[in-house]
């Protein structure tokens, strides 16, 4: 926490003050020709502006000038002497000057405009081809190649782009990474405002529910396919290639030549790895916490549950208000035809269930047969209880039984099943390599065990996984051809992979 942090900020006082709509007025039109590249303002034509508007028929130069002078005690502007179209001696002395926006205005009022756009609800989108750019960008930073002239050595492919290169590509990937995490996060609170869920619960709901319904499972479908991938990257990537990455992205910010606030190498330095840090915690979680990305999954499901459960309730309620007269009357002819009034009586029963029944509910249940009648059913003896304050059931202390006998021997079989597992994988490694052709019936546990292993190193860019056991090994695929991997309960087609054990 430093002292800028702390002190008050002028340069928002006319937002809210006596005659806002003055200044604002003043430095909206210094913003407007901020943008036009117009950097320096007459007061001649800010009151020329102003004038068009009918608000200002009866505003005077005099009134202007004391709204500039007041913006400049501000810090909204900055006044500089007009020096170069003096004609005379008091010309010069009538100190003419043009007005400059300070950097705090524009970013205010860029601020404030874009605040105007918003409205009252939250933007936003889900766009699944940020998450595939991101990788994109990810792959471009942290991949690399084998240097020829050191054999076994490896240089990342950044190492070839000068440092400018490297910033812009730094800079893309994060704004695409802020980008993905502002625009979703903002669309599921759009979906979750209160005026949204009032119209999920009208009719005109059902026109729009499969549409974004499916545009939910897309996004859903592109998250899950990429953010494994952007995790393994994120996760194999060592801390000093991005210290590395980040002193050359500090080089090249401090090689802009800047005549006053420069920069210190450290802390644009550090601002680089905090970032790549919020993006780990983003992807990763942080000390055992869910991650942003997992509670984003989280929140697209269970709008699309909520969604559903509308659409659900309105047809409920539709159906609710659905007229039965026809059935009614369908049944009334059948009452109608009826001679005999036990048959009548039969009908009803069916139609409407029975009238005034009491049912006893009890645990003596002697069979699973559904098919089985109650009348073949021994009787069951129900004890019924006084409903009375003065009774109470009599209870007896419990005990507290000891099972460390038990969960000993629960342990020893769940380690020997573990040990018999271990070893029926050893069995089938021949020289630290795994040949899964030359295998012949294989348990499913090991078929299991091998598929999950394969997953595992699909998820690398290197397919390079690690066992449950911490040995490191490396997938790969000997040709084109498909081999079958045959178990007791059936057979597995499958390429042709081989296992190489690396530790």
């Amino acid at each position: 926490m430093n002292d800028q942090m702390l002190r008050a900020i002028s340069e928002v006082t006319y937002l809210t003050t006596d005659n806002a709509w003055r200044y604002r007025s003043i430095l909206r039109y210094f913003y407007q020709q901020h943008e036009r590249l117009r950097h320096y303002l007459f007061p001649e034509e800010i009151y020329e502006y102003l004038k068009q508007n009918f608000h200002f028929q009866e505003y005077t130069e005099e009134q202007l000038q004391n709204d500039l002078n007041q913006l400049v005690q501000w810090k909204n502007i900055i006044p500089r002497q007009e020096t170069g179209r003096v004609n005379s001696i008091e010309d010069f002395k009538k100190k003419k000057f043009r007005y400059q926006a300070t950097p705090y205005t524009i970013e205010i009022e860029r601020m404030v405009q874009g605040l105007e756009k918003l409205g009252d609800s939250f933007g936003g989108s889900l766009e699944k081809t940020l998450f595939d750019r991101l990788l994109e960008s990810l792959y471009q930073l942290t991949a690399y190649h084998e240097n020829p002239f050191h054999k076994g050595k490896r240089e990342y492919d950044v190492d070839k782009l000068d440092n400018e290169a490297l910033y812009r590509l730094w800079e893309d990937m994060f704004d695409q990474f802020r980008k993905m995490a502002e625009n979703a996060t903002d669309y599921i609170a759009y979906l979750k405002s209160e005026k949204v869920e009032e119209v999920m619960m009208t009719e005109t709901f059902l026109a729009f529910k499969d549409a974004l319904t499916e545009y939910l499972r897309n996004f859903m479908s592109a998250l899950q396919r990429s953010s494994f991938k952007i995790e393994s990257v994120l996760h194999d990537t060592k801390t000093d290639f991005i210290e590395h990455v980040a002193n050359r992205i500090a080089t090249y910010q401090l090689s802009i030549p800047r005549l006053i606030n420069l920069p210190n190498e450290q802390d644009l330095i550090q601002q680089s790895i905090d970032q790549w840090q919020s993006l780990q915690k983003w992807f990763l979680g942080e000390n055992g916490r869910e991650s942003e990305l997992s509670f984003l999954q989280n929140e697209t499901n269970e709008t699309i549950r909520r969604m559903t459960r509308f659409a659900q309730r309105i047809g409920e309620r539709s159906q609710n208000f659905r007229s039965r007269r026809k059935d009614y009357l369908h049944l009334a002819k059948w009452f109608a035809e009826m001679q005999d009034i036990q048959a009548a009586h039969k009908l009803s029963s069916v139609v409407f269930g029975a009238f005034h029944t009491r049912h006893f509910q009890t645990d003596g249940i002697e069979t699973e047969d559904i098919y089985s009648e109650v009348w073949d059913q021994p009787p069951t003896i129900f004890t019924l209880k006084p409903r009375i304050k003065q009774y109470k059931e009599k209870t007896r202390p419990g005990i507290i039984v000891n099972k460390e006998r038990e969960k000993k021997e629960t342990l020893q079989q769940y380690l020997l099943e573990k040990e018999a597992e271990q070893k029926m994988m050893e069995q089938i490694m021949n020289h630290d390599r795994i040949v899964l052709s030359q295998l012949t019936i294989v348990d499913p546990y090991v078929r299991k065990t091998l598929l999950n292993w394969i997953a595992k190193a699909m998820g690398n860019k290197e397919q390079i996984g690690k066992t449950e056991t911490g040995r490191r090994f490396k997938l790969l695929q000997l040709n084109d051809s498909m081999i079958q991997l045959e178990s007791e309960d059936g057979w597995l087609r499958m390429p042709n992979y081989v296992f190489y054990f690396i530790d």
